[in-house]
């Protein structure tokens, strides 16, 4: 298990050398956990994971998280899927048609294969808990932890006016996220580490403060506390680029939205940076934006990219953008056909968000409630 620094010790600033080790150290427990879930040793887990309500999924989720998701789902560990509706306005004015694309996210997680028997959906939003929870975790870290994040850090470089609030404790908020929900195994990429750090920063301070106490107000002996000490469960999914080479985002316009019509992927696609060496080749180093179109086509073929490249040898960029079309088209049929299905039916969407709502306030209201029971702030009404 990856050990925090000591209370005295976690407000100064970490050296490469630190970093390195807690990166290895992550390693180390996810390479554990894993072991764990292969060897079905899953009763013990509780997975948080999630997304922001800021546009439409696209297939950059789908191979990167949705798929895994499922699949840890299907291993029958305990899954809750996060909307992070209140997280869209820590950086931006404008949210957009956000109705709409929490909406289109729930039909995207059943059609994928997230099963509301086996797995919880949710909006932060519908869960006071949460919002409570991140008042008690503001006043356990400092000003400069906060200014230190390295999402926040990197948000204040670029920002082009001031910083709210909200985007300086949004890994307070996220920790409020996780610990309501009890989960304690987040899957997360490896610059996602300090986020869980600091969920795990929160917690530890806050048993350390105020130790579990029972109902009549008795520390509670041989205790681990209150709040549960969160893992890191470092992805397996396929990080893919966009279609101009560079990292798929949403604000960038260089996806393909799960979605998108057989049609508007082909347009897509036929748009996608390539090079003007007509062989064809898997390099990654050398050549990303063709080695990333094999990639595509190989999450969706099944085939090595370094198979499908012999195939393709010199038929250049076209040969490979009328595969990876074809490919791509053939694999989200399914998803595609199940997702307007189901969005023709909002109330039944609307049903599954509702009932993971209330089953995720109930959750967080008993882990409000222990903490209060510790902070000696429950008062009998």
């Amino acid at each position: 298990m990856i050990e925090m620094a000591s209370h005295e010790t976690e407000t100064t600033r970490p050296n490469e050398t630190d970093t390195r080790a807690t990166l290895r150290a992550a390693r180390e427990t996810s390479d554990r956990i894993w072991q764990d879930i292969r060897a079905g040793r899953t009763e013990r887990y509780r997975i948080l994971t999630g997304d922001r309500p800021t546009g439409f999924l696209h297939i950059g989720h789908y191979f990167g998280t949705l798929k895994s998701r499922v699949e840890l789902q299907n291993l029958g560990i305990d899954t809750t899927v996060l909307i992070a509706d209140y997280q869209v306005i820590t950086d931006r004015d404008n949210i957009g048609n956000v109705r709409e694309y929490v909406l289109n996210l729930v039909a995207d997680y059943l059609a994928a294969g997230i099963d509301p028997a086996k797995s919880t959906i949710f909006c932060h939003s519908q869960v006071p808990a949460i919002h409570e929870m991140l008042v008690i975790f503001l006043s356990l870290v400092t000003e400069a932890e906060l200014h230190r994040n390295p999402t926040v850090k990197a948000e204040m470089e670029a920002a082009e006016r001031p910083m709210t609030g909200l985007l300086l404790t949004y890994p307070v908020h996220q920790a409020a996220d996780i610990l309501c929900a009890q989960a304690n195994l987040v899957p997360v990429g490896q610059d996602q580490l300090p986020h869980l750090e600091q969920t795990r920063v929160v917690a530890k301070r806050f048993n350390k403060r105020y130790p579990q106490r029972d109902a009549a107000g008795n520390k509670v002996k041989d205790s681990h506390g209150v709040l549960p000490l969160a893992q890191a469960l470092l992805g397996r999914g396929s990080m893919i680029l966009g279609t101009d080479g560079q990292k798929m985002s949403k604000s960038r316009h260089n996806t393909v939205e799960l979605g998108a019509s057989a049609e508007e992927t082909a347009k897509i696609i036929k748009k996608a940076v390539t090079d003007s060496n007509r062989e064809i080749t898997y390099d990654p180093v050398g050549r990303p934006e063709v080695a990333n179109l094999l990639l595509i086509a190989s999450l969706c073929t099944g085939q090595s990219p370094e198979d499908l490249a012999a195939e393709i040898g010199s038929g250049g960029g076209g040969a490979l953008k009328q595969l990876v079309t074809e490919a791509l088209n053939e694999h989200l049929a399914a998803h595609r056909a199940r997702r307007a299905q189901l969005l023709e039916d909002p109330g039944y969407l609307w049903g599954v968000l509702r009932e993971g709502n209330e089953k995720v306030a109930d959750l967080g209201a008993d882990t409000l409630r222990a903490m209060k029971q510790a902070m000696g702030m429950n008062y009998g009404f």
